[in-house]
């Protein structure tokens, strides 16, 4: 309304057009002086049109993915002194929304009649270091050419996705992918006590895949058939990577998009990410939170 006054206000002057529109000349006036001389305006009002432009960056840079909580977390980070009701009345205003996870479709077979190792998590998906507990699972994503699966590897301590893999079938040499991509990038001491998890898939069952972890020296540990609890942290993260990508993007034109994104999200995850869990940190910080921790005690001995 104050654009439109301005764009006619010499042809048909203010006071006439404010008779037609729903707003008086003193308001217009008043707008105009403030737009002039911000620093007459209220101290509220001047903050605000400080942090609207932050809270936008801060929102876009992160996928624009996160909600207030987050948005407020990550200001804090970067010294801003806000209150967390103040990020939700602007981000409101501006038309700022996170996304929202939405409900677990369950992709993986279970093979009942398969050999199955015993759960050594029972759903306490907790980890004290980094490579002492890792969970796996798959999910599908829709395109115009067929379905394609993406499987993630997370390290629990931190919730670090350490390998993934995305393939247009879910035979058991995908997820082995991931599984040899989390390896050679973390290249765990054999027999260490690392604990594989997983659901019981038919793919996370088959010989390939058990021989492989048995030769890495690492210990399987597969979830009860039909709880939904069993691999609960690995199928967060599924969620996560539905709601912040697949849902939010789509649609999808083929595997090489849905790959090129994942890629993406998996590096903005674990470096920039806040994880509530743990800390409302990002998953390479908390890593390399703990062994600077470790560095410090050793030298303290």
């Amino acid at each position: 309304m104050i654009a439109f006054i301005n764009d006619h206000r010499d042809a048909y002057g203010v006071e006439p057009i404010c008779r037609v529109l729903p707003i008086a000349p003193s308001t217009y006036y008043d707008h105009i002086a403030k737009r002039r001389h911000p620093e007459t305006t209220a101290p509220r009002v001047q903050r605000d049109a400080i942090l609207r432009p932050e809270i936008k960056r801060v929102f876009n840079e992160n996928h624009a993915v996160y909600g207030a909580e987050k948005v407020w977390r990550q200001m804090q980070r970067e010294g801003f002194d806000v209150a967390r009701c103040t990020i939700e009345r602007l981000m409101k205003d501006q038309g700022l929304q996170g996304v929202r996870r939405g409900k677990k479709v369950r992709t993986t077979v279970p093979d009942t009649s398969a050999p199955c190792p015993r759960d050594k998590v029972n759903r306490n998906f907790r980890a004290s270091a980094p490579n002492r507990l890792w969970v796996s699972d798959f999910t599908y994503v829709s395109t115009w050419a067929g379905f394609v699966y993406v499987a993630f590897i997370i390290d629990v301590f931190a919730r670090r996705i350490v390998g993934w893999r995305v393939s247009r079938t879910a035979h058991a040499g995908f997820v082995l992918d991931a599984l040899e991509q989390a390896l050679h990038a973390r290249r765990p001491v054999s027999g260490s006590g690392l604990v594989h998890h997983s659901d019981r898939g038919s793919q996370y069952l088959s010989i390939k895949y058990t021989e492989r972890l048995a030769d890495a020296g690492l210990e399987p540990s597969v979830g009860s058939v039909g709880d939904s609890y069993d691999n609960a942290l690995a199928e967060t993260i599924n969620g996560l990577y539905k709601a912040e990508v697949i849902h939010r993007k789509g649609p999808w034109k083929s595997m090489d998009a849905v790959e090129y994104a994942t890629l993406i999200w998996v590096d903005w995850f674990n470096k920039r990410r806040l994880l509530g869990p743990i800390g409302h940190i990002p998953p390479a910080e908390a890593e390399a939170n703990y062994y600077a921790a470790l560095k410090e005690t050793a030298i303290a001995a």
